[in-house]
């Protein structure tokens, strides 16, 4: 597996990471513990060294099984996980990015990942209520202590991005980027280059529309978040096949999947972006990882970025409620 480093912060990682959400939230019923650290150390073994949680995805319990499943190999992996929620009942309760609350935060999150440092710590959503540069400095000082490595942000839009970076340098945003979501090529990605900020696009793969698996008639378990996503409807669905479609022909000629073409594209995009496809299938991890070996003429993106600007998709990407804490 390639290396790539996120921005000028010197964090060098995988090509592609792994988004271990997953596993225990948001798609569906949790997997099992011993399905879930096996897909984790099958990572490690094929190369990945970046490592994706954060304590809402449960809450809690990811952290713990991924703080389980890289114990043994904790000096060769980066773990990134986030704060900025609060939680009451075992349910998220809004946003919360005090500095006395990242604090508890960091080392709630040490104890269930069983470590002393947290590589990457990530605001997970910008916190209206508290100036982002309290939210900077309370990190530089988990940094100065040696709890923290890295600060990073989450579908921050770019006016806080600089705002945080000049209080404690900022090593990479994390927010949506793929074929099927391009908006941050408009304002993140040249603010990015221009500050020297790593890129961690998660749903590479479209939420798994991409990988060619999912249709108008595909039906998903009651806890599924995309049950509630106006991308995922069955009329936007059936509406933003063409585009998957044509990736298959492409995907063909190039002797590869839907799913490899897609990552492959992001990797194409900047030496500084590091995508975290997620899974529990471990032939879907192979083939994700087989997306690094990929290349990608400049005629092949061409062509691919031609396809895809003719193709309108269909539904937002988020439902209302959710859209709002994204770009702030």
């Amino acid at each position: 597996m390639q290396k790539r480093t996120l921005g000028k912060s010197g964090l060098e990682v995988s090509a592609l990471g792994f988004g271990c959400m997953g596993i225990s939230f948001g798609y569906g019923p949790a997997a099992s513990r011993e399905e879930g650290i096996a897909i984790i150390r099958a990572a490690v073994d094929g190369g990945v060294t970046l490592f994706d949680t954060a304590e809402a995805y449960g809450p809690f319990t990811n952290e713990e099984l991924v703080g389980e499943a890289l114990g043994p190999v904790r000096d060769r992996v980066v773990i990134a996980t986030k704060f900025g929620f609060k939680f009451e009942g075992g349910k998220s309760a809004g946003l919360d990015s005090r500095p006395a609350h990242i604090r508890d935060v960091a080392d709630a999150s040490l104890k269930r990942l069983k470590t002393d440092r947290i590589d990457l710590f990530y605001q997970h959503r910008v916190d209206p209520n508290v100036p982002i540069e309290d939210v900077a400095g309370a990190v530089k000082d988990l940094i100065r202590e040696g709890k923290v490595k890295h600060f990073g942000l989450s579908e921050a839009g770019v006016q806080t991005i600089r705002r945080a970076h000049a209080v404690q340098p900022v090593t990479a945003l994390q927010s949506e980027y793929s074929l099927w979501w391009r908006e941050p090529e408009q304002e993140p990605l040249p603010a990015l280059e221009e500050l020297g900020i790593g890129f961690v696009p998660f749903s590479p793969l479209g939420k798994g529309f991409l990988t060619g698996k999912i249709d108008d008639k595909t039906t998903f378990d009651s806890t599924d978040f995309r049950n509630v996503v106006p991308r995922f409807t069955p009329e936007n669905r059936a509406a933003n096949l063409a585009f998957v479609e044509w990736l298959k022909t492409f995907a063909e000629r190039k002797k590869a999947t839907p799913a490899q073409i897609a990552l492959a594209w992001l990797l194409a995009q900047k030496p500084w972006i590091v995508p975290i496809p997620g899974t529990t299938k471990r032939h879907r991890l192979e083939e994700n990882l087989g997306a690094a070996a990929i290349p990608l003429s400049a005629d092949d993106l061409r062509e691919i970025d031609r396809a895809a600007s003719q193709i309108e998709v269909h539904g937002a990407r988020y439902p209302e409620h959710l859209q709002k804490m994204v770009g702030r």
